[in-house]
């Protein structure tokens, strides 16, 4: 029989009884498209195989064929239970060879049933790839230095199946898994940025890329707040701001997502489009959309061209300069209703709006900051209008970035008749927005909304409080460092080292399957070139975030590293973040420095020591699995990187508690 969790489901011994004719029929009945003829023929030689060697098991355990893998929106080709084991069986029918990517993908399976799947936590899962011509193939049976119960993939002949099972199960034990129960356990997955742009671009909504647990309930119930006041403003032919905050990684640019891909037909009057100034991330998330709606059509057969494609995903995902540029020259109203900016907070000031003008549009006499500007576009719209801004705490990183303020500040100058939805937590010292809340305090039509803050980061399943311990190290609080670090140390591993090339190996032997690793660093780390990092050397973050392990201008060739305006709003799962002399340890706190021509000078202006401050902030925060910082020794024979300059940052660190590798 089928489920809604896979084509066909049924116990071994009901497997065996069956003829491979009607199993293959329920298979394809149940695919939902037309069959291609290898794909038939594939079934029948994965049915075959099964058959011979799980004689041994009948009545013992269940199976189930293309079993999906909700996060990753693929099928396991077969996932067989057996006693306190469970068995993800990838086939190569017609291959003889053992590719990486390949054992990549069944260990990518199997960590992801141990990572979200509520009841694998606890069981033993063995990834195995079956090359169908392979002969007398049985890779060693092992369990990772993680300890997870996820054995390294095993590699088998068809021949070796009944010996890889009988291995498997005498290394491991535990209670015999109820089928049943498993099957119908919760699934609470954490999807990276990409994958959840990708699944809601698929017409998935926000609950099925949610944990259900009170994160991803928040999550939730933040995305209904903002389809209510727009659904509102539309009723009532109202115009209305909104502000959602969030901790780092707690999802805000998912809501925004969320809202877009909801209403992408540019025929329907609540067509929304998704504006973010983070270059970087745009590029990726366009050309990772634009890839996957051409890998996902290929397997229904049709051919799409990704040049294509991209245009497609770029009417709703845009970057928020060019959205600027196109309604400085059409005075008309967007076609877009609700316009969602992410990273609000980064939006242009007057100054560097009106500088930039001037400069580079020949417009001499513009007086308008970014938010302002942006916000009289919206206000062209005779009827209704819905602006949401997406804010993140402490994620300035650069001159000229205006903060929250400045929105409110356009809001009580300009648009006396616009209705405002806010975050309390817009309140809190991180925002830096107090003042411009207190001139709102008069005002009507001011509605505070608690469903508007995403209080829990979704970044790292593994430890939900790295962005509090990272507040706490870069705010010099010792104590509630060490305190946060304590309650994550077991889930999520944070080691500091002097050494590079051992952090490289730490990374590389942490990571399984194809979980993403890289080498991140301030843009002000301009005395890493001793160690082959030249943050002036240009590095493509397309290429950097998306390309597979066999491409050199991938991050895991450790090669190219990103910069914090690379990085800002995307995720790797483990980080090497190498700490330079421009942020260093002091006894009274930090010092802020940038290197000009062959010297280190002092950053004297606040904002700019902010900029810095936030810079390490968003750096160490990347990671969604475990990351290791790596604090140079120095050079005595070189004045630019004295070990004075180095040695209290590593003190620093390790007197909070870090593991030294």
């Amino acid at each position: 029989m089928s489920t809604d969790r896979a084509y066909y489901s049924s116990s071994i011994e009901g497997f065996l009884s069956a003829s491979p004719d009607s199993v293959l029929g329920e298979v394809t009945r149940s695919s939902g498209f037309a069959i291609e003829l290898t794909q038939r023929d594939a079934w029948l030689r994965q049915i075959a195989v099964l058959r011979e060697h799980l004689t041994l098991w009948s009545g013992q355990g269940h199976l189930f064929f293309e079993f999906v893998v909700p996060r990753m929106g693929r099928r396991i080709d077969v996932l067989v239970i057996i006693k306190h084991a469970v068995f993800v069986i990838e086939f190569k029918v017609g291959e003889s060879k053992f590719n990486r990517s390949a054992l990549d993908q069944v260990w990518d399976y199997a960590l992801d049933l141990k990572n979200f799947h509520e009841p694998s936590h606890t069981i033993t899962i063995a990834p195995v790839l079956i090359a169908t011509e392979a002969h007398d193939v049985l890779s060693t049976v092992a369990e990772s230095h993680h300890n997870d119960g996820v054995l390294f993939p095993i590699k088998a002949s068809p021949a070796s199946l009944r010996k890889c099972i009988e291995t498997v199960l005498s290394v491991g034990e535990g209670p015999i898994i109820d089928p049943l129960l498993w099957v119908s356990g919760r699934y609470k997955p954490t999807p990276t940025i990409v994958e959840a742009a990708s699944a809601l671009y698929d017409q998935h909504s926000v609950a099925d890329l949610s944990r259900s647990d009170a994160g991803a309930k928040n999550l939730l119930v933040t995305s209904v707040a903002v389809d209510q006041l727009i659904e509102r403003a539309k009723t009532e032919r109202r115009k209305a701001i909104c502000f959602v905050t969030g901790v780092p990684g707690a999802g805000k640019t998912l809501v925004g997502l969320d809202v877009a891909t909801k209403h992408m037909d540019a025929k329907s009057e609540l067509h929304s489009v998704y504006l973010s100034g983070n270059g970087p991330l745009v590029k990726i998330l366009c050309e990772a959309l634009a890839r996957d709606e051409v890998a996902r059509k290929k397997t229904e057969g049709v051919r799409l061209r990704v040049g294509e494609t991209r245009k497609a995903v770029q009417a709703f995902i845009q970057n928020v300069h060019h959205f600027r540029d196109a309604y400085l020259a059409d005075q008309r109203a967007p076609i877009d209703h609700v316009v969602i900016f992410d990273e609000a907070q980064r939006a242009w000031t007057l100054e560097q709006t009106t500088q930039f003008m001037a400069r580079k549009k020949g417009r001499a006499n513009f007086n308008r900051s970014e938010p302002d500007f942006l916000i009289s576009c919206m206000d062209r719209h005779m009827d209704w209008a819905v602006v949401v801004c997406l804010v993140g705490g402490g994620q300035e990183i650069n001159t000229g970035e205006a903060g929250i303020s400045e929105w409110i500040d356009a809001i009580q100058r300009h648009y006396p008749d616009w209705d405002l939805h806010i975050s309390p937590h817009l309140a809190d010292s991180e925002y830096a927005a107090v003042d411009a809340l207190d001139a709102l305090k008069t005002r009507p039509s001011v509605h505070f909304n608690e469903d508007l803050h995403l209080a829990v980061s979704m970044r790292s399943f593994r430890a939900e409080h790295v962005s509090s311990f990272v507040k706490h190290l870069l705010d010099r609080e010792k104590t509630l460092a060490r305190a946060a670090l304590d309650s994550i140390r077991q889930r999520y591993p944070i080691v500091v080292t002097r050494d590079l090339p051992k952090a490289k190996q730490w990374l590389k032997s942490q990571a399984r399957g194809s979980e993403r690793y890289g080498i991140v660093v301030s843009s002000q780390a301009e005395r890493l070139k001793p160690h082959a990092i030249n943050v002036r050397s240009p590095m493509d973050p397309v290429h950097w975030f998306l390309d597979n392990k066999d491409d050199v201008r991938s991050s895991y060739y450790l090669e190219d590293v990103a910069t914090e305006f690379h990085v800002q709003g995307l995720e790797l799962d483990w980080a090497c973040v190498v700490w330079d002399a421009d942020l260093r340890s002091g006894t009274t706190g930090w010092h802020h420095r940038q290197f000009v021509g062959n010297k280190w000078q002092n950053i004297n202006k606040a904002e700019r020591q902010t900029y810095l401050k936030n810079a390490y902030r968003v750096l160490l925060t990347r990671a969604r699995q475990g990351m290791v910082i790596v604090v140079p020794t120095g050079d005595l024979e070189d004045p630019t990187r004295e070990p004075s300059f180095y040695d209290p940052i590593f003190e620093y660190l390790r007197g909070v508690g870090l593991a030294v590798l």
